[in-house]
């Protein structure tokens, strides 16, 4: 796939180690363990690697519901840091500067609008930050910090909420983290049934794949235009979900890479040639064994 993504804002922080805690209300919450170590990196480098582990971790949870995945996510985050869902979800990244909180309707926070203490509070389950909210006006304090202080000097170029969003405090709950990863299986694992399955499949059928794929609503990044050796688009991305949703969108309707699905395991992978069925020699050869022993059976 071409990379339109070359010029991004996608600077993001992740921490070694990461646990499941529950709040005072029995809320299961993914927050950074206390002596984790943090380090920032850039996504996008590797963005297409991000989409297939979104994906694959996604379609786990699907598969397996009962159970509580803890090992599988918290591998995913220590990998790729938290959603940034605190960021993704309301109208605009900046909302520390208006008087409230607007969200368009979602399937995590039904209100269309909070203040933005009420907001914060759904992502600092166990401490606080120094935070003060005047109407417009807000100050934040890390003084006394200089890990966050540091994150803060590192994206200065980035909303309040983003570099908010980043510090070792910020929580996100369990199950919104596992919704998130699972709709990008499912409107993943729509597309590749609709176009493998599409002979057999009746027109309601058809129409219901159709409908569903259209009920995928990603938060759309913003850009500037830089006049560099060539008219060049920045991305500024203010949340990885959002890197996650955008690189999904684009891999998905590229004409030059398509993910699939193996023959075998049943994950997504990108082919390195088209007309590829496993994504591995391993699973090539897994399924061809699997396959004699069913003949012979």
């Amino acid at each position: 796939m071409k990379n339109i993504f070359e010029r991004t804002s996608s600077l993001w922080v992740k921490f070694n180690d990461y646990e499941i805690r529950e709040n005072d209300e029995g809320t299961e919450y993914i927050i950074p363990s206390e002596n984790a170590e943090m380090k920032a990196y850039s996504p996008m480098k590797d963005g297409e690697q991000l989409v297939i582990d979104t994906i694959n971790l996604g379609l786990h949870l699907m598969r397996n519901k009962k159970e509580k995945n803890h090992n599988e996510i918290i591998e995913y985050v220590k990998k790729y840091g938290l959603l940034g869902i605190m960021t993704a979800l309301p109208t605009t990244a900046e909302f520390i500067t208006y008087e409230n909180v607007y969200l368009p309707k979602n399937h995590l926070i039904k209100k269309e609008m909070l203040s933005t203490e009420e907001y914060l509070d759904y992502f600092y389950p166990f401490e606080k930050p120094d935070f003060v909210k005047r109407g417009v006006e807000s100050s934040w304090s890390i003084s006394n910090d200089a890990e966050g202080a540091a994150v803060a000097i590192v994206l200065s170029d980035r909303p309040q909420a983003v570099q908010m969003s980043l510090q070792r405090i910020y929580g996100e709950p369990l199950e919104w983290v596992k919704s998130m990863c699972t709709d990008i299986a499912f409107y993943f694992l729509g597309s590749f049934l609709y176009y493998h399955d599409y002979e057999s499949l009746s027109k309601d059928q058809r129409d219901l794949y159709r409908q569903s794929m259209l009920a995928f609503d990603g938060v759309s990044p913003t850009y500037k235009i830089a006049l560099l050796d060539k008219p060049t688009i920045i991305w500024d991305f203010n949340s990885l979900i959002q890197m996650v949703q955008m690189m999904f969108s684009f891999l998905l309707t590229d004409d030059d890479t398509s993910i699939n699905m193996c023959k075998n395991c049943d994950m997504a992978y990108i082919p390195s040639r088209k007309g590829t069925e496993f994504c591995s020699t391993k699973c090539k050869n897994q399924y061809h064994v699997n396959k004699s022993r069913r003949k012979k059976e």
